[in-house]
């Protein structure tokens, strides 16, 4: 069994903003893409799919700091997708999780976690770029599939793209910061030096006090919960919960109403090879 996990926020500002030319006078273009990305796995031979959103941009991290990211600047064509996308994918009989008080990272990682322990699972596939997903990466096993430079990411590309291994990836972005999350890293910091300093010392907890002390080591502990992943939310209670086993009936209102005669017929498709 492979499950397939995808970041819906992701998906749809892709949808968004990559393909806008062709979105651009269809108030639900970019939802009706991400449908399209999540039914393209399924035709491919997927069979177990979660697709985690961010139901509101902040979380819990906003809390602890004050320039974390938020949802301003969100243009309104996109904001007023986000909610109609979740209520499509429940309606297409996909497992969704609108995440609240913790991030769509945070239930990629939860849902990877929780899958990657059950003894069928034979590879989870976490459909995102994002560099904050490399940290929850085993070897060939729990995998980062970058659909934008169609790269598949194990342990060893992990390692190869950021100098460091998955399970240090939090130490590492704590210390080079993250533009998109909102938080600097640590002054005088670069990529080059913060590898060398991890693959020598280990977790920032371990580093010496001449490497790092004082005010920077509190404020690179910081970004480091920043950039640590939740895997405690409760998804699910089994695998099984994520197989595909076709739409609802909202399902054929939705894309009615979208206007994409397209999605109802590929989704009807797809069903139908599932009964057979």
């Amino acid at each position: 069994m492979i499950i397939h996990l995808v970041d819906g926020t992701y998906e749809l500002f892709r949808h968004f903003y990559g393909l806008r030319r062709f979105n651009k006078d269809k108030p639900l273009g970019a939802a009706n893409g991400v449908l399209h990305t999540v039914l393209e796995l399924i035709e491919q031979g997927a069979t177990h799919i979660g697709v985690a959103t961010d139901h509101v941009i902040e979380s819990f991290r906003n809390q602890m700091w004050p320039g974390y990211k938020t949802g301003d600047g969100i243009e309104p064509a996109l904001w007023a997708q986000f909610h109609p996308l979740e209520r499509a994918l429940v309606a297409m009989g996909v497992a969704t999780w609108p995440m609240v008080e913790l991030e769509a990272d945070d239930a990629l990682a939860s849902a990877a976690y929780l899958a990657v322990n059950d003894a069928r699972v034979e590879k989870v596939c976490i459909w995102t770029p994002d560099k904050d997903l490399g940290q929850c990466v085993v070897d060939d096993r729990v995998v980062q599939m970058d659909r934008k430079s169609k790269q598949l990411r194990n342990a060893q590309a992990v390692q190869e793209k950021f100098g460091v291994p998955p399970a240090l990836i939090p130490d590492f972005l704590a210390l080079v910061g993250d533009t998109a999350d909102g938080y600097p890293g640590i002054e005088g910091i670069g990529k080059v030096s913060a590898a060398r300093l991890v693959n020598k010392y280990g977790r920032i907890e371990d580093f010496p006090p001449e490497s790092l002390s004082g005010d920077r080591l509190a404020l690179a502990l910081l970004f480091k919960q920043l950039a640590t992943l939740r895997i405690d939310a409760p998804l699910f209670d089994n695998v099984d919960a994520l197989q595909w086993r076709g739409p609802t009936p909202e399902f054929t209102t939705y894309a009615e109403q979208s206007g994409d005669k397209r999605l109802l017929e590929r989704c009807q498709k797809a069903a139908a090879k599932l009964a057979t």
